[in-house]
């Protein structure tokens, strides 16, 4: 790939004004093909604004953003699916009335590329689907309905639509929202796997055990701003983070 690996996806003075109030304000942010962040902060800090902005669900009232040495500001969120982003989101979406299969082989023709691209046969996207199913362990419930399988599979699922275009970028909003802690280290181990393969990815997580085994770099915000980006060990000595969030209860308050 042409585009130089340092800011890959590139923000620049990133602002969203609803009226008076800035849910994001004034945000510089850089990510380096291949890094792992992990983005923290309570309810109300900006953080899936922020991620609205950079998949183009939202536009932004100042700012630009980039995306592999191309400024995609205001762009909709096809297109930036088209350049290789993808995104989940906190609910856990899905086709109810079709099995787990058709759900990622219909992902797989939305998902696909054109500019430059995967024109695939049938039996190439079925194959692709089943190598995926086998490496995110849906394998055994590919043929259930959707509707009938628990939280933990849902979650791979969402994972699974995202990963089934070869994004070269994931996003991904409270992957672990809603999980039992054994569940929770069924999807570190997941991202885990991802992360060794140099996938890039970004995430917003409220469970700090999850953000601190898979993230290489932590990013607080707090009313729309950044307030620490840095090493996910330097959290818990950061004076700032423990005044805004973590009060007397310590790094452990963040769950």
């Amino acid at each position: 790939m042409a585009e130089d690996a340092h800011g890959f996806l590139e923000l620049r003075g990133v602002t969203k004004r609803y009226g008076a109030l800035a849910a994001v304000d004034g945000v510089d942010f850089t990510v380096d093909r291949g890094e792992v962040i992990g983005i923290g902060g309570p309810n109300g800090a900006g953080k899936t604004t922020f991620f609205d902005l950079i998949s183009g669900l939202t536009r932004t009232t100042e700012g630009t953003i980039r995306f592999r040495d191309q400024d995609i500001t205001g762009l909709a969120p096809h297109r930036l699916c088209r350049l290789g982003m993808a995104r989940t989101f906190q609910l856990n979406s899905g086709f109810d009335n079709m099995t787990v299969f058709e759900n990622l082989l219909a992902a797989r023709a939305f998902g696909r590329r054109s500019a430059g691209g995967w024109l695939l046969t049938a039996r190439a996207d079925k194959q692709a689907t089943q190598v995926l199913l086998d490496e995110i362990g849906l394998a055994d419930i590919a043929s259930d309905p959707v509707a009938g399988i628990p939280i933990l599979a849902r979650k791979k699922l969402m994972i699974a639509t995202a990963l089934i275009g070869e994004p070269d970028i994931l996003l991904l909003d409270e992957p672990v929202g809603g999980l039992t802690p054994p569940e929770i280290d069924e999807l570190i181990d997941l991202m885990l796997g991802l992360k060794s393969r140099g996938m890039t990815l970004v995430f917003i997580e409220h469970v700090m055990r999850f953000l601190t085994a898979v993230a290489d770099r932590a990013v607080m915000m707090h009313q729309g701003r950044i307030i620490y980006d840095g090493t996910p060990g330097g959290l818990a000595n950061d004076k700032t983070v423990a005044e805004v969030y973590l009060g007397s209860a310590g790094l452990g308050g963040m769950a």
